[in-house]
């Protein structure tokens, strides 16, 4: 299994990015795919997840400015976020795992994790 992050970058506040993650090596069908990430000196956290059958999960800090989608023909995960602001400051991470929860030692599939910085 091989997840690939991408389109993490360094914005100003209020600003938008959007991070891809294409998984190869496994069917998505009754797992879960999600964005953790992990500031330096925070815990690491699950930002968002989608299940297979379309339902997704995002924590309270970035409700209604992040957006999950996939692309199932592609087998890529996509997070859109807008509205930025410097506590999003992160390296993400796309992770693939049966349940994913805020445990971040759960037994999943990581991706090398892409950063995110934003600047106020």
């Amino acid at each position: 299994v091989q997840l690939v992050e991408s389109g993490g970058d360094s914005v100003q506040a209020g600003g938008s990015l959007r991070l891809s993650c294409t998984v190869s090596g496994f069917t998505f069908d009754g797992s879960e795919l999600g964005w953790y990430r992990r500031a330096p000196g925070s815990e690491c956290e699950l930002v968002s997840k989608i299940r297979s059958d379309g339902s997704q999960f995002y924590r309270d800090s970035v409700k209604g400015r992040f957006s999950i989608s996939q692309d199932n023909a592609k087998n890529t995960v996509h997070l859109q976020m807008n509205s930025l602001k410097s506590e999003d400051t992160a390296k993400y991470y796309c992770v693939l795992g049966g349940r994913l929860t805020d445990d971040c030692t759960g037994d999943n599939y990581w991706g090398q994790g892409t950063q995110v910085t934003v600047s106020s």
